[in-house]
Formats: C-alpha cells, sequence, structure tokens
C-alpha cells in the first residue's frame, strides 16, 4: 500500500510544527545484516517526507562519515551520528534532542544488522541498543530477494529476540514482481509485524561505492542530488507514509535536556593529575572545573581552520560547535582550492576523508603545503585524524605532502576497521598523558613509522600498540575520535590556540 499517489503536503495528519526535541515522532532503520538497503529507504524516507514539507532531522548509529551527507542531502538539516561506544550510552538522548530540536520527525539510519555492535561488548553501540535509549520504534528492512515464506520466520526472529526492541513494521526490499510481492504479503500476514512498504530492485538508486564504502555527496555533487531524488521517488510509491508516520508518533518521550555545546564544556572534568615521581614535590590540589574561555564577541578569538572540501568530509557536526563554543572562530577551508591558510589563523584541524584519491591534487598545491608546514613549525595547535596525518607526513604514494611528520604513507589492501580504546600517551594539545578516550579507525593505508618518539595513543584493543604522532604542536594519529564524548579535548585545543 502506498500513501504517494495523490498525497499533498496536507495528507500526513497529526504533525506539528517543530515539537519538542524529547517528544519528537521517531523512526529507526534497520536491517538483519549490512547490504539490506537501509541507506537507501533511510534516506529515500526523509527525503520523501521533507517533500511533504516536515522538518526531518536525520540521524545515523554508528561512526559513519558518509551516510550522513546523503542524510543531510535528503532533510536539508546537518547529518549527526548516534555513537554509544564513542560518545557513552548517556548521551545518546541529549545529542538526539540536539540534533530533532524543531524538528517535526527524526529518522534514525541503524548500522550493520539489528543486534550487531561493539565486539565484545554485547547489545553497546548496536542500532538496538541505540533504539532502546531512544525509546524508538524499529522499522526492518529486508533484502526478499530469493525468499518468500521464509522471509516470515526471519522477522519473527529479529522481533522476537529481545523484548526491549520494538519491531514496528517491515520494508521489504528487493522485490521481483507483483506475484513475488503477493507471497512475501501472504507470509508476513502470519507473522503479525505489518509491512509498511515494498520496494522493487532499482539500478538507477545506486550509489557508487570504492576502497571505504559509498563516494562522499562533496565529491559526486550532481550524481547525488538525483540519486537520493530517486530514493525519496521511491519510497513516496513504495511505501506507507501515512503509517510510518504513526508508528514514529508512538515513539516514547525522552526526559532530560538536549545537549549544549557550552554546557559540556563547562561540565566537563578537569585532566588527570601527573603521576609525581619519586621524591618530587606534592602535585597541586584538583581544580575546579573550568568555563569555557570567555572572549568578547569578534574581538581575540583564535582561528581555528577546519579543513573541508572534496578531500577532507569526515566531521562530526559537534566538533565545529564545540570549538566555537570553546572561544574559537571557525574558519573552513579546501586544501584541495585554496592556496593559503584562513588569515590569522591560529590552529588547525585535518579530519578524515580521501587524500588517497585527491593525492595529485593536494601535492601540486604548494603554496597550502608550506603554509601548513610553517604553521606547524611555528608551534600552533594542529589536530589531525587519519587524512590529516597522511596529509602531514612526508609522501602519499610518493608523492610530496606537507613534510611536519617524517614519514612515509601509502595505499594498503588490508582494512583497518574497529573501534578502539585509547590512551593518550604524550601531552599534546588535545590531552594530557593518561587521558582515555574511545574512538574508531576506518582506512586502506599505512603510515610509516606508524608512530613518533612522542606517540599519540597507546590502544588497547584489539591488541596493545602506539601509534600516531605528537611534535610541538601537532597531534596526528589514525584515530577518529567524537568530540562530544570528551569535550575537554575542544577546551584545551582553543586554549592553546589562544596562547599560541
Amino acid at each position: 500500500m502506498s500513501s504517494g499517489a495523490g498525497s499533498g503536503p496536507g495528507s500526513l495528519s497529526g504533525f506539528g510544527s517543530g515539537s519538542g526535541a524529547g517528544s519528537v515522532p521517531r523512526l529507526v532503520i534497520a536491517a538483519p545484516a549490512s547490504g539490506s538497503g537501509k541507506t537507501t529507504v533511510a534516506t529515500g524516507l526523509m527525503a520523501a517526507f521533507a517533500s511533504r514539507g516536515l522538518a526531518v532531522s536525520p540521524h545515523k548509529v554508528g561512526p559513519d562519515y558518509i551516510d550522513p551527507g546523503y542524510h543531510s542531502l535528503a532533510s536539508g538539516r546537518v547529518g549527526r551520528n548516534l555513537d554509544s561506544y564513542m560518545c557513552g550510552p548517556e548521551l545518546i538522548a541529549p545529542l538526539f534532542a540536539h540534533g530533532a530540536r524543531g524538528c517535526d520527525l527524526a529518522v534514525v539510519e541503524g548500522v550493520m544488522g539489528l543486534f550487531d555492535g561493539a565486539s565484545g561488548e554485547g547489545e553497546l553501540a548496536s542500532t538496538a541498543h541505540v533504539a532502546k535509549l531512544l525509546r524508538a520504534p524499529v522499522v526492518l528492512v529486508v533484502d526478499a530477494s530469493s525468499q518468500s515464506r521464509s522471509v516470515a520466520a526471519l522477522v519473527h526472529g529479529f522481533a522476537s529476540w529481545d523484548p526491549g526492541v520494538r519491531i514496528g513494521g517491515v520494508i521489504l526490499n528487493k522485490v521481483a514482481s507483483d506475484r513475488h510481492e503477493a507471497l512475501l504479503r501472504e507470509a508476513m500476514d502470519q507473522s503479525g509485524v505489518p509491512v509498511l512498504g515494498a520496494l522493487r530492485r532499482a539500478e538507477e538508486v545506486g550509489t557508487p561505492s570504492r576502497h571505504l564504502g559509498l563516494v562522499p555527496v562533496a565529491e559526486r555533487r550532481a550524481e547525488a542530488v538525483a540519486a537520493v531524488a530517486a530514493m525519496g521517488a521511491r519510497v513516496r510509491a513504495g511505501c506507507d507514509l501515512e503509517a510510518l508516520f504513526a508508528l514514529a508518533r508512538g515513539a516514547g518521550s525522552l526526559g532530560g535536556a538536549a545537549w549544549d555545546a557550552g554546557e559540556a564544556l563547562a561540565f566537563s572534568p578537569p585532566p588527570p593529575l601527573p603521576v609525581p615521581s619519586p621524591g618530587a614535590a606534592p602535585p597541586d590540589p584538583p581544580v575546579a572545573l573550568r568555563a569555557r574561555p570567555r572572549t568578547p564577541d569578534g574581538l581575540n578569538r583564535p582561528v581555528v581552520a577546519v579543513a573541508g572540501g572534496s578531500a577532507f568530509t569526515f566531521s562530526y557536526a559537534e566538533q565545529a560547535e564545540l570549538l566555537a563554543a570553546a572561544g574559537a572562530e571557525v574558519v573552513r577551508f579546501d586544501p584541495l582550492r585554496d592556496e593559503q591558510l584562513p588569515d590569522g589563523t591560529r590552529g588547525l584541524v585535518l579530519g578524515g576523508g580521501f587524500p588517497e584519491v585527491f593525492g595529485p591534487e593536494l601535492s601540486a598545491n604548494e603554496p597550502l603545503r608550506k603554509a601548513v608546514a610553517a604553521l606547524a613549525e611555528s608551534g600552533a595547535p594542529i589536530a589531525a585524524e587519519c587524512a590529516g596525518l597522511l596529509y602531514l607526513c612526508r609522501e602519499l604514494d610518493g608523492l610530496p605532502m606537507c613534510g611536519v611528520i617524517d614519514a612515509g604513507a601509502r595505499m594498503d589492501a588490508r582494512l583497518t576497521l574497529g573501534y578502539r580504546d585509547a590512551v593518550a600517551v604524550s601531552d599534546s594539545s588535545l590531552a594530557e598523558a593518561g587521558t582515555r578516550m574511545r574512538g574508531h579507525e576506518f582506512h586502506r593505508t599505512v603510515v610509516e613509522p606508524g608512530a613518533g618518539t612522542a606517540a599519540a595513543w597507546g590502544l588497547r584493543t584489539p591488541v596493545r600498540r602506539v601509534e600516531g604522532f605528537v611534535q610541538r604542536g601537532v597531534h596526528a594519529s589514525y584515530l577518529h575520535t567524537h568530540w562530544a564524548g570528551s569535550p575537554g579535548v575542544a577546551r584545551r585545543f582553543v586554549e592553546r590556540c589562544a596562547g599560541s
């Protein structure tokens, strides 16, 4: 059944304008396994509801940077991640409320299979875990190709596995024909779980992939716009939007306040005390919690340059919000196009992305490479993650890079992927030695050597090792981190920028 044909913006009855974030209607889009079509359905739903005039808040479970770009294109709002491993379960509802403030509907795309989470951590960081934290109903997207009655047994198993997870409906994906759909619906009638949509196979909504998943929106804007439009059209034609919105309205109310960058900085704990050497004077007593730096607007706010553009597309929205709340003037620049850093730059953030894809262009921008090297030489704070690490190396696949770090980087056939439990090994512009953080790795490159004389992190999982580089103001590492989980990092970084 479809609500798409002949339905206008007013057909979704009962939605208000700007629901309170704790009561905003919401759906979690999950699947039995990766490759079932979660991104197509979630992005399509965002586009379909947005086209009806709803303010849709887009979210993604887990650390993935690429899917939120498609979500943002579909909804017109910033895509945000909900990661209970990196940020902690206690922040999921507040971060959700922060992103969903003023919206009519929130759509949360899951990660992997519904019950798949951090290795060895039970349900932590799984889609099911986040759905329970959000008190949200789950819509299960099932790849129905090559099966008929078995789909009901599959859905029954998922619906009964964890009583705390409410599977409110199913969307059948990759349906071959009308006859196939009829067989699937007949089987599902016996399961007690309603079918809320059926989508045919369609090549035109496919999005191209490469070594780290989907190609980011920033690299293929026109094609991405067309793909998102096609996803929205498919969902409007094949899904019961009225029933889906009614299900979303049945989500439980969330208590507590929405996350706020300024409050997070004010109440983040101080760094750990140093361990005294034998015979040394006792350490100073603990300091009180420090509020974020107070600087008059427009006066003496240190400029923090944040890399963007097609080569540096990996970042979490809360990072820039925390930097601004800590007193920085955040200015974005594109290392593929800009030959100089923004005027007055006193700190630099180089996030993740695909420098290996744009190596020739990055290498050819010699003026910027020299500017970055000069900034590093001055001792200014530089935070580099993954792609940023590669850019700071001496070379990448034989092409000259910034030369800040005396190491070479190259592509590698092996995928390094997973959550990491880390401890800061060296004092740096981000953290004091001994600070514990959680992050994730996601790359097919190798840096040799993998760590400097002063390493950035000691990784405790999956095997113990040190990695990354700390020198002067530079902190460069493969580890992706979510600063909302450790807001003191932003405060420390901006304080160092202000003093540089």
